[in-house]
């Protein structure tokens, strides 16, 4: 089957709404159960669609995935639902971009020809594991936690949470909760710090701040108020960056930690840190700091990586050889001959919606040049 069009926008998540059997996918099928926003909701609300009053300020799991429901049914959207998506080119004696696609259903291959292409599936496609010395022989449970679901598989169990981020925070967080005995590895300094750690209250009013003030002032404000509600934490192995917060997101991508409650818990040492892993022998897990532990799990928190420049083989016109924007913010959106990406940028939903407005806008601006 051949079909032409004037846009095909690849993903079903909030970045696109069609590589899936559902929208919003890895929120339903890819994150653990008390999985909730940790930006307000002013923030995280998709064009042509504000949340209503009534919805909580930090919304969970579920009425984030009812708002995708919505937005899908309100605006009429009719995805291409089980499709993969195989290879996609420029054809220069056209002048269009060819997106070939398996239709998982009847299995037949789809092809489609297009003035536009908005790469559109976010960061988080293919989970990453980092790579530890000796970890083929670890004789219990491996996952990603983009596997992880609930605490309660593992209660009784000591865990190694890989990772530092929003989900590491999170997992060892849920896993205390029921029972289990979580430690996480933040690597040591110089070679790694941790994320800043805020509250969501504190990132909310940053974010409320830089629309009137300057980042200097905003990241000196909030940095202090950081400092006042959490003191020093390098006595429990958590490094603060050198870079306040909002510089830091500008400058390395590196996005804040938002405390749900796990950093009263490190310093109750229901949740253990730790520095970087040496070495695995079996079940024992020695770290850089001389210490040495025995465990039953271990959940790699460490993120996902793009897969666009996988299938897209003129990537060339948009991504760099790591699947992200091959132009610097804020020119990121926009390639060459027609293509564009949404939400490739670390900036949560509210750049994925600076990204959807700007694409819109320049696609019909093209559209009614052209006519």
């Amino acid at each position: 089957m051949e079909e032409s069009t004037v846009v095909v926008i690849v993903g079903a998540g909030p970045s696109g709404l069609a590589t899936s059997d559902c929208s919003a996918s890895l929120w339903r099928k890819r994150s653990y159960d008390r999985l909730g926003l940790h930006l307000a909701k002013s923030f995280c609300s998709l064009p042509l669609k504000p949340h209503s009053p009534e919805t909580p300020i930090f919304m969970s799991k579920e009425t984030f995935i009812a708002y995708i429901d919505s937005y899908v049914s309100e605006l009429d959207i009719m995805p291409k639902y089980y499709h993969c998506i195989e290879l996609s080119f420029f054809y220069e004696e056209r002048n269009k971009w060819v997106v070939e696609a398996k239709n998982l259903v009847s299995g037949d291959m789809e092809k489609y020809y297009a003035q536009f292409l908005v790469v559109a599936i976010g960061e988080n496609n293919e989970a990453f594991f980092a790579k530890l010395p000796g970890l083929e022989s670890f004789g219990g449970e491996t996952l990603h936690s983009s596997e992880y679901k609930c605490g309660e598989a593992y209660c009784g169990k000591d865990v190694l949470v890989v990772g530092c981020g929003n989900y590491g925070m999170e997992i060892c967080n849920d896993l205390t909760d029921y029972e289990a005995w979580p430690t996480m590895v933040v690597r040591s300094p110089p070679l790694y710090k941790t994320n800043c750690i805020l509250s969501g209250r504190m990132v909310e009013s940053g974010m409320l701040m830089l629309k009137w003030l300057p980042m200097s002032f905003v990241d000196f404000f909030i940095s202090l108020a950081a400092k006042f509600t959490y003191g020093d934490l390098s006595k429990y192995g958590i490094i603060r960056p050198r870079k306040d917060p909002f510089s830091l997101k500008v400058d390395s991508e590196r996005t804040p930690v938002i405390d749900g409650g796990s950093i009263e818990k490190i310093k109750s040492k229901k949740i253990k840190v730790v520095p970087a892993i040496l070495n695995i022998r079996g079940n024992q897990v020695l770290f850089a700091n001389g210490t040495e532990g025995y465990f039953d799990v271990i959940i790699f928190a460490t993120g996902y990586r793009s897969v666009a420049h996988k299938w897209l083989k003129d990537y060339c016109y948009l991504l760099n050889d790591n699947g992200m924007p091959r132009n610097e913010y804020p020119n990121h959106w926009k390639g060459e001959n027609g293509i564009y990406c949404a939400g490739l940028t670390r900036g949560g939903l509210p750049g994925l919606s600076s990204d959807v407005i700007v694409i819109t806008n320049d696609i019909c601006k093209i559209l009614l040049k052209n006519k």
